[in-house]
């Protein structure tokens, strides 16, 4: 069973992907993560944000001021649902789109699509908390990347 995405939020056109991209490679990411742990993700919501409700959910989900690029929030299945990963991914576009021209030769999309990458990746219960830790899942998110870019023309060309 492949995993439920849904997307909610706008999603500015300077980010330069179709929602339905976003869906497309948010799904794969699913699927490597649910593959690296041996259980199903079931479905994940990605909140699309702007730096303002960025903060406030920051703030509301983990007590912590100010905007970041991805939140994650996991969920323990309801009754009657099947046992897997049910999650939301809180992702920041306005971050995306500032943040890309610091990294050589990166678009806002392929920006965003990192910070869902790492969001599936905590999903799937990585952590980033040491140096050794974040070095991994940033091999294991940029390995992600790179295959969508293979997978894709469409993608490849605007995940630069």
């Amino acid at each position: 069973m492949k995993c439920r995405i849904s997307i909610e939020g706008s999603l500015p056109k300077a980010v330069g992907l179709a929602k339905s991209e976003l869906k497309a490679a948010a799904a794969y990411f699913a699927e490597r993560s649910s593959s690296r742990v041996k259980v199903p993700f079931r479905e994940v919501a990605i909140v699309l944000q702007n730096d303002e409700s960025s903060d406030e959910a920051h703030r509301a989900i983990m007590d912590v001021a100010g905007a970041t690029d991805v939140i994650t929030q996991g969920y323990d299945p309801m009754p009657g649902e099947a046992e897997g990963v049910y999650g939301e991914l809180y992702v920041n576009c306005e971050r995306a789109i500032s943040a890309a021209p610091a990294r050589k030769g990166w678009s806002p999309a392929k920006e965003l699509l990192l910070y869902v990458a790492h969001g599936m990746d905590h999903l799937s219960g990585a952590d980033d908390h040491s140096p050794a830790d974040y070095a991994l899942m940033r091999r294991r998110e940029l390995s992600w990347l790179s295959r969508i870019c293979k997978r894709s023309r469409t993608s490849a060309s605007k995940v630069r």
